[in-house]
């Protein structure tokens, strides 16, 4: 009669689950990245195809020019206007003297103004160029029934009264800081004592106002003269549509790398997966969206950085609220999305909750996503947030039938393993490494400039 021997507390009785993992098949994931985002952008814009690598965007000739946005420096608390930033005033846009734009720079005047404090009266004379160096202040101007009404805000950069050189011209709005504001101011009497004794400023100022007297539009474009609501045999006005002698040209941009494979993991550990096609698939998600960042950020084509001044407004109270992209709708027609940061998506979430308003939802590809008046907002993380907890939020109609916004891009490059994307085999080195290169080519273009709108200074942290 055989007996079994004695149990202790550690006998095992069975093959352990560690010992028989050793004769057993894995189930294995391809690697993931947590860079990959959705990347709408991308998604939602319509491509170009540019065949020659360059696309040049035709205009109507176009007398308004300047309306860019000043840059200061500071030495303590000592502000200055950046010289050359003066040719963004468009009495000055293309001056090239730097000895005058440095006198110029030299003699505005820096006043500090506290919230609620008026910068300009209404009414009062117009006497002097008014440039925001810090700080947001608001237009105000009297209502039909005597109450005050919002014409907009004026924000760091931008300027009041360029518009206003002759005597005798009055503030037509109030100014009012909305925080705390630092104001350089130049008055005009001075300007023109510096124009006095420089001919080559007389000459671009001369320029200047004969390009305001020329006929154009309220866009500024030269008008394209036509006769309305005539009868009998009235002799009708002649007229051609004149272009922009200097249109913009967009030269492909490019993301690249050069992915390297050692030929020992390829021929050896390529199964289950391919070791090759794994390594090339997460380089090239990281080169999309590299490509998406600069679609956003690249100070050249990025739209941040194209957007008109015209176009760009900013919040009535700090967070985005529905007020604030109305404002941003009402600038444009046939608005296709926004495109906004997660965080300032999640900010006009909590306005509209604050005031009881519901948002919209829409379809874009199958996904539902957030909209505002019908129009989608989707998220995009490459637009940046500020260390002071602010961001923008853009609006886009896109499309060259609508004159919108569009991606460039260009079709059969050598290699090409995705629209506008090529991968290049470049040989193997000495030390038996395999090296792949990379490529992506785009670019985006802004066919006219109430394609493009941006809120700005949104606050996304309160």
């Amino acid at each position: 009669m055989s007996t079994q021997p004695d149990q202790g507390p550690d006998q095992r009785l069975s093959l352990d689950t560690a010992a028989a993992r050793n004769l057993a098949t894995t189930t294995k994931t391809p690697p993931q990245m947590r860079e990959i985002s959705p990347r709408w952008l991308l998604r939602v814009l319509p491509w170009v195809d540019v065949t020659g690598g360059v696309y040049r965007v035709n205009r109507r000739l176009t007398y308004a020019v300047g309306g860019g946005r000043v840059s200061f420096s500071n030495t303590g608390s000592r502000v200055r206007v950046v010289p050359p930033s003066l040719t963004e005033l468009p009495p000055l846009h293309g001056l090239d003297d730097d000895r005058v734009l440095d006198t110029l720079a030299g003699l505005f005047e820096q006043r500090e103004f506290e919230r609620g404090d008026t910068i300009v009266r209404a009414g009062r004379p117009a006497d002097e160029l008014v440039l925001i160096a810090r700080g947001k202040a608001t237009k105000l101007q009297a209502g039909r029934y005597g109450d005050r009404v919002v014409l907009g805000s004026l924000a760091g950069g931008d300027q009041a009264g360029s518009d206003l050189q002759a005597g005798g011209a009055v503030w037509e709005y109030t100014l009012e800081a909305g925080t705390a504001c630092t104001v350089l101011a130049l008055p005009w009497e001075e300007f023109h004592a510096v124009a006095s004794q420089s001919p080559a400023l007389r000459e671009h100022l001369a320029r200047h106002r004969a390009r305001r007297a020329a006929p154009q539009n309220r866009w500024g474009e030269a008008e394209i003269v036509t006769a309305a609501g005539h009868r009998g045999e009235t002799t009708l006005p002649g007229t051609f549509a004149d272009y922009d002698p200097g249109p913009r040209e967009y030269e492909l941009s490019v993301s690249q790398t050069v992915l390297r494979v050692h030929t020992r993991v390829s021929d050896l550990y390529n199964q289950p997966m391919d070791q090759q096609e794994q390594q090339l698939r997460l380089t090239i998600q990281a080169v999309r969206e590299s490509q998406e960042r600069e679609l956003v950020n690249n100070p050249d084509f990025g739209l941040l950085h194209q957007a008109h001044p015209g176009q760009r407004v900013y919040t009535r109270t700090g967070p985005p609220g529905p007020d604030d992209l109305d404002e941003l709708l009402c600038r444009r027609k046939k608005s296709r999305f926004f495109l906004a940061h997660p965080r300032a998506i999640a900010a006009f979430h909590r306005e509209c909750s604050a005031r009881g308003v519901y948002p919209d939802s829409a379809e874009v590809e199958g996904s539902w996503v957030t909209a505002w008046r019908g129009v989608p907002i989707l998220p995009c993380d490459k637009i940046p947030i500020t260390r002071a907890g602010t961001s923008s939020i853009l609006v886009l109609r896109t499309g060259e039938e609508d004159q919108g916004v569009v991606g460039l891009f260009q079709k059969g490059v050598p290699g090409e393993r995705e629209p506008g994307l090529s991968v290049k085999f470049t040989g193997i080195d000495a030390r038996a490494v395999a090296s792949y290169q990379v490529s992506a080519y785009y670019s985006v273009a802004v066919l006219v400039p109430d394609a493009l709108g941006v809120l700005e200074d949104v606050e996304v942290a309160r």
